[in-house]
């Protein structure tokens, strides 16, 4: 038995912003069983709900910037605590909040209040890794260190398979490693190797142009992931929901049509 599929509506922002419950409901049709969210498109949280509800999705989590929940962590978590998520996750670190800054060990504390007030609205917090958390803090990865730091009732994993791999881990094997912890895995394919315009293609950061050959996000199934390893990995570690994300479309497809390819592959065979 397969485990439920979900995508992070990130993957077609622009759609999204266009015509948010058009989209919740091109992505029902396209036979995904949730979403996760990166933000509401300026809809209000309980006309976001009521969309979930009509067309059978379920809302299972939301990417929350850090720095939004630290200046106001009640209203901005309750909002989707009132959409129905179960998890939030940090999505992302700025360079002076990353392991390799003096701030660092001040973000984790502060990670952990998130979390605290998190768990009081009935959220469970999780954490999204990029490939900069696989620096070393003494003889441990940072993103090691944070989990170690933040006990588990707090804080869960949220795996991105691709930075996984990007940052010199097997993903199925990392999966693993946090049997238990990893509620929600991240699939994310790709092909090429590391470097420097890998962030500009997240949508983040603007530095060089994009060399065409040198990385490129794919549909899940069409890059260079091992995905039935991984797929097998998750279901081991007790995995509650798998979600698609693809930062930018690739191989002449608009994004809707990269998540339908994904979601295609994924229902193509058992795992």
């Amino acid at each position: 038995m397969s485990l439920p599929i979900a995508v992070q509506v990130y993957s077609v922002r622009d759609d999204a912003a266009a015509d948010l419950y058009n989209t919740l409901k091109q992505i029902k049709e396209m036979g995904y069983d949730g979403v996760e969210f990166a933000g509401l498109c300026g809809h209000a949280p309980a006309e976001v709900k009521k969309w979930c509800e009509e067309l059978g999705l379920v809302p299972i989590s939301a990417h929350v910037a850090y720095v939004e929940m630290l200046i106001n962590p009640v209203d901005v978590i309750s909002a989707y605590a009132e959409v129905g998520c179960k998890y939030i996750a940090v999505p992302y670190l700025m360079p002076e909040h990353r392991p390799d800054h003096p701030n660092f060990p001040y973000v984790v504390n502060f990670i952990r209040s998130l979390c605290e007030v998190a768990k009081s609205f009935g959220i469970q917090m999780l954490y999204h890794n990029h490939d900069f958390e696989f620096v070393k803090i003494g003889d441990k990865y940072a993103l090691d260190v944070l989990y170690e730091t933040i006990s588990a009732d707090l804080l869960q994993t949220e795996l991105d398979t691709c930075w996984v791999n990007i940052g010199g881990e097997n993903p199925a094997a990392y999966v693993r490693k946090y049997s238990g912890r990893a509620p929600v895995v991240h699939l994310k394919d790709f092909t090429g190797e590391k470097c420097d315009d890998m962030y500009e293609l997240i949508g983040i950061e603007k530095k060089a142009s994009i060399k065409p050959d040198s990385f490129e996000f794919r549909s899940v199934g069409s890059g260079l992931q091992d995905m039935p390893a991984i797929l097998a990995a998750a279901k081991d570690a007790g995995t509650e929901w798998v979600v698609v994300e693809q930062d930018q479309p690739a191989m002449g497809l608009t994004a809707m049509e990269s998540i339908k390819k994904s979601v295609e592959y994924l229902k193509s065979f058992e795992w």
